[in-house]
């Protein structure tokens, strides 16, 4: 999988595509990755502090660093780009590889959303081409209906709200339905302490800094869910609505049956479209085609559709492909507007 001649094979099937090769920096401002990542995702950044003191690290993400070029580029209106290079990392585990060599292609800022979705699926069946396997699976799943299924739900803003922004933490999101399900977040006894340190803290300058927030957004949130509690015998109602949704997994010809059949069972006021999906064939060359409801879990930044190709190659099954759409990356990047924004990644280490 490592051989120059496979990924100029690769980089030319890429272009062929439409696709322009450009060139990403290896070094960037660690406070971007930080931003988006929070500052837990530090402890796996190689990162240095320049002689003007303002701390850069190795790029650990291609994607980024490709939006932050769009961003500082003062770019405007579609670009069809595609790149490669190594993104660094540290790991946690020994087997894991610390340098991750990837050929990443991307189109950025187009009005055409499910056009442009197709096109990089297109793109990376074009790419496997290039490649030997016996046999694979295409997952497409899809974030935004996760998020539509949760605003319809009866629970209150702030839980809706606290269940789209940590649904890519796995393990933490599935704490969060625990507490959902047992309503542990509104003992009687809890909601009481929670009133009087609300009264006690209107007595104090809402300028006052507290484990890092002002008095004035503490009272915002108390006030919001004093007013906003959520009654007990919701809770575990929903939690089981989430976790039968994440259940989901069905041939992709199937997906807008198998959704509109669960919003209706559980009276949801939702409907999808097969046309919805970038692909509706179950069998595309030597792949199964799945819709999983539970996948897009890799990266915060998804909000769209998301999907991975897993090969079998000489008896060893290999994530080969993956991405999806990130169309609010580049504002919370800091761009003043938001910036449609989908692409892929080949994995050039896996073998």
């Amino acid at each position: 999988m490592k051989s120059k001649n496979l990924s100029e094979k690769i980089l030319r099937s890429v272009k062929s595509k439409g696709f322009k090769y450009i060139e990403l920096p290896s070094v960037i401002e660690a406070n971007h990755i930080v931003q988006r990542s929070g500052e837990n995702f530090r402890k796996f950044m190689f990162s240095f502090t320049d002689i003007n003191g303002k701390e850069l690290c190795l790029r650990p993400d291609l994607t980024i660093a490709s939006c932050l070029r769009y961003l500082e580029g003062n770019f405007k209106g579609k670009e069809k780009i595609f790149y490669s290079g190594q993104a660094y990392r540290k790991v946690e585990r020994k087997k894991d590889k610390i340098i991750r060599n990837q050929i990443g292609f991307e189109i950025l800022g187009s009005k055409n959303e499910k056009k442009d979705d197709n096109e990089i699926i297109t793109a990376s069946l074009k790419i496997l081409q290039n490649i030997q396997y016996s046999s694979g699976i295409l997952t497409i799943g899809n974030i935004e209906i996760f998020n539509l299924l949760i605003s319809k739900l009866d629970i209150p803003k702030r839980w809706k709200l606290r269940l789209s922004r940590h649904f890519w933490r796995e393990e933490y999101f599935k704490d969060l339905l625990k507490r959902l399900e047992t309503n542990a977040d509104i003992d009687p006894t809890i909601v009481e302490v929670d009133k009087k340190r609300y009264l006690n803290l209107l007595k104090e300058n809402p300028e006052t800094m507290i484990a890092g927030r002002s008095v004035g957004e503490i009272l915002k949130r108390f006030n919001a869910k004093i007013k906003d509690p959520r009654q007990a015998n919701r809770g575990k109602k929903v939690s089981k609505i989430i976790n039968s949704f994440l259940k989901i997994k069905c041939p992709i010809n199937k997906a807008a049956e198998v959704l509109n059949n669960f919003f209706k069972s559980n009276r949801i006021n939702l409907a999808v479209d097969q046309k919805y999906f970038p692909i509706s064939h179950n069998k595309i060359s030597k792949l199964n085609v799945v819709f999983d409801a539970s996948f897009g879990r890799q990266q915060e930044y998804y909000t769209g559709l998301v999907f991975k190709i897993d090969i079998k190659s000489k008896s060893k099954n290999i994530s080969i492909i993956s991405g999806g759409r990130y169309d609010k990356l580049i504002s919370d990047l800091g761009s003043k507007n938001q910036v449609a924004a989908v692409g892929a990644a080949l994995n050039l280490n896996c073998q």
